[in-house]
């Protein structure tokens, strides 16, 4: 067993997972995956929802990553429950005893090994703060892996991974580009009451639209995604637009959009300092990302049926 590779049984989603009736309605919702113990991200996100009446967010996993500060886990961990948290990989493995899976992330053969290394000593790190905050593993544990959401009548699935895996790649850019894995998702569809997935764990945005259906991968709302700054990702689905989306797409009455979270890049990297010093994991896998951005554009998410939205605006341009 390789630990950070592997998929465990218990990851599998039911076939019916999103046939289930809706546990939550709202007129606007908000998909935040890949938090990342950002809490300035948080900051920006909960002043984005309190700007709009009636909407609701659902933090679909990996909300704590690099937040190994007791003190800063527990902040977000409190902010967290106004919403409706999720499992991902990363809280499923902290509430896991023992160490048998590492990160959880079930990465494909393509990802490094040093990559899986890293991620596996930053969960060893987490493990400890989790260890460390009385009742917490047991709080992460007891997270829902999926949830429906009824947004303005109709039928949103959200999950961390895919529709079939909690830790599921098939919901990455690379797999949703393809033509085989567009037609197994227009069958699936074909058979499901929802007409939208949003997802997220692969770290990098990906977004694919018929019309008829529609799945959104946030990437990461903690974290910079593209080359045009620093600044993370969430998804916002609602029956109308928003001026600050990106990309977006209509499936319905639906609007599905990726919006910006304009976060406060020097607290944000003040902290993550102080955190994870210059030689630690975190630092060696995400530091130049955190700092730099990544050498992807935006319009690299979009694979088909997401369209420009508007100018590109109040984005941090100074990359260092």
């Amino acid at each position: 067993m390789s630990k950070g590779r592997t998929c465990p049984t218990d990851y599998r989603l039911p076939a019916d997972a999103f046939s289930a009736p809706a546990s939550l309605a709202c007129n606007v919702l908000y998909v935040i995956g890949g938090l990342y113990g950002n809490r300035q991200a948080l900051d920006v996100i909960e002043r984005k929802l309190a700007s709009e009446p009636g909407a609701a967010a659902v933090f679909n996993g990996d909300a704590h990553w690099f937040d190994c500060d007791p003190a800063i886990f527990s902040d977000i961990e409190q902010r967290l429950q106004r919403h409706h948290p999720l499992r991902g990989n990363v809280e499923t493995e902290l509430a896991r005893s023992g160490d048998a899976f590492g990160c959880g992330c079930a990465y494909p053969e393509q990802t490094s090994a040093d990559t899986v290394e890293h991620s596996n000593r930053i969960h060893q790190q987490l493990q400890q703060t989790v260890d460390s905050l009385p009742g917490m593993a047991e709080q992460l544990g007891k997270r829902p892996a999926w949830l429906v959401a009824e947004v303005a009548g109709e039928p949103v699935g959200i999950t961390h991974g895919d529709e079939q895996s909690l830790a599921g790649w098939q919901c990455d850019h690379a797999a949703l580009a393809r033509d085989e894995r567009q037609q197994q998702l227009n069958a699936w569809f074909g058979q499901q009451r929802i007409r939208v997935l949003a997802c997220s764990h692969t770290c990098s945005p990906a977004a694919l639209s018929t019309g008829q259906w529609a799945v959104i991968n946030n990437g990461a709302a903690g974290m910079p995604n593209f080359n045009n700054g620093r600044y993370g990702l969430l998804t916002r689905i609602a029956p109308t637009p928003s001026a600050s989306a990106i990309y977006r797409a209509h499936v319905g009455k639906l609007v599905i959009e990726a919006l910006p979270v304009n976060y406060d890049q020097q607290t944000f990297a003040a902290e993550f300092a102080h955190q994870w010093p210059a030689d630690s994991p975190a630092a060696v896998a995400y530091g130049q990302r955190i700092k730099h951005g990544t050498d992807r554009a935006p319009a690299d998410a979009c694979i088909a049926g997401f369209t420009f939205a508007s100018t590109l605006c109040a984005m941090d341009a100074q990359l260092l």
